[in-house]
């Protein structure tokens, strides 16, 4: 079996293509092979992007990878949901679609941000909804699901009041199938005001509602500090100096049995049994003695469950991954100056892939200076220790493609 390359916190990508539709391909898909050093881990770049920021990522076993760029933040013209294919980004599931045109905002992707698969091996994706500059459209908040198999729309659950508000920022979601007759949608809603909540969503019937809402395990830890790039950050309501909000990381073990979820805006860590989150019965009185507070993880946007059940968390305060084991300790698995504003992650059955999109350089942040500095990262990682590296699959690209998994 020919021996993959990894770096120690190296990039192995050259110089990005200056189109906001392609993406560099890994230097060693050339022969060039790049080597550096960096504080801590071992990842390689999958991709670089010139254009938008990317956010959630999804991979299938096949090595097909899909990945989102919402507009909230800003509204660029490129495709919102994008897979990767011979180092292009592909609108998915089609042009009409993903790209910004004349349909209703029910009727297309508007702005993807979360993504997951389901244990079918589907896509399901949290639309946001929001274009910057512009008012939330009805029907532009949404969930979908994807089948890779024949690259269709399956379910397109439009998103509305009581469980929509018109601040709300839909973040990112988690799917159980062993819940509700076809399935139940976790939704974290971080929201852009002071209303964060979880949206639970049955995906038979469509009925969605909104739940713990007032529960510090949902809620933006006030006074909160946080040192980003060296500068300290404070959680202002109104006055942004960081990227902050509500609930925003969710995971779900493999059994689908617990939920973990977890304020942008804190270091804490929470989690719920599925079953009664699942159950329309349960209000706020019966979930909120239920939450395990299960210690802290330090500052997480995205969280996401290998095969093992060992929990991997993003930190945007010291530009690294942490994975959790089940027994509650921690391993530093990636730490990296270029590792800025960590957001989607998704585990595979043998990698790790994370974006880094710099949300904390945006204008908004930063006194009306937008810092971000393009290309933007999607890189990967092995779940094994490096000496495990020559048992897994080839996963290496072609000289035309992206990486298999």
């Amino acid at each position: 079996m020919k021996r993959r390359h990894f770096l120690r916190a190296a990039s192995v990508a050259p110089a990005s293509l200056a189109a906001s539709s392609l993406v560099s391909q890994p230097a060693w898909a050339d022969g060039n092979e790049d080597r550096g050093t960096g504080p801590s881990g071992v990842f390689e770049v999958v991709a670089r992007f010139d254009g938008p920021g990317p956010s959630g990522v999804v991979v299938l076993p096949d090595g097909r990878i899909f990945v989102g760029f919402p507009r909230h933040a800003v509204d660029h013209k490129g495709a919102t949901l994008g897979e990767l294919v011979k180092g292009r980004v592909v609108p998915y599931p089609s042009a009409e679609e993903s790209m910004p045109g004349s349909r209703a905002a029910a009727d297309c992707l508007v702005s993807i941000h979360g993504m997951t698969l389901d244990a079918k091996g589907r896509i399901w994706a949290i639309d946001d909804g929001k274009r910057a500059g512009h008012p939330l459209a009805p029907g532009a908040a949404k969930i979908i699901c994807i089948d890779p198999q024949t690259n269709t729309i399956v379910h397109r659950l439009i998103l509305k009041a009581p469980a929509l508000l018109p601040d709300s920022h839909m973040n990112d979601l988690r799917v159980s199938l062993s819940h509700g007759a076809q399935g139940t949608v976790f939704v974290t809603d971080s929201s852009f005001g002071t209303k964060p909540g979880l949206v639970v969503v049955d995906v038979a019937t469509g009925q969605a509602r909104r739940v713990l809402t007032q529960s510090k395990a949902i809620l933006a830890e006030q006074g909160f500090l946080a040192i980003v790039e060296g500068e300290p950050r404070r959680y202002i309501p109104g006055k942004p100096q960081l990227v902050s909000g509500g609930v925003d990381g969710i995971a779900i073990t493999k059994d689908e049995q617990r939920l973990y979820f977890s304020p942008l805006t804190s270091r804490r860590l929470y989690s719920l049994p599925v079953a009664l989150l699942a159950d329309v019965s349960s209000d706020d009185a019966t979930l909120e003695p239920a939450i395990r507070d299960e210690g802290e993880k330090g500052v997480a946007d995205g969280l996401d469950f290998d095969r093992h059940d060992r929990l991997y968390t993003t930190n945007y305060e010291h530009d690294c991954i942490l994975r959790r084991d089940p027994d509650g300790s921690f391993k530093m698995m990636l730490r990296d100056p270029r590792a800025l504003s960590p957001d989607g992650i998704f585990a595979s059955d043998n990698y790790v892939y994370c974006t880094f999109g710099q949300w904390n350089r945006l204008a908004s942040f930063n006194e009306g200076k937008d810092r971000r500095v393009p290309p933007y990262l999607l890189v990967r990682f092995p779940i094994e220790e490096p000496e495990a590296y020559n048992a897994l699959p080839e996963g290496a690209p072609s000289k035309a493609g992206t990486p298999g998994d």
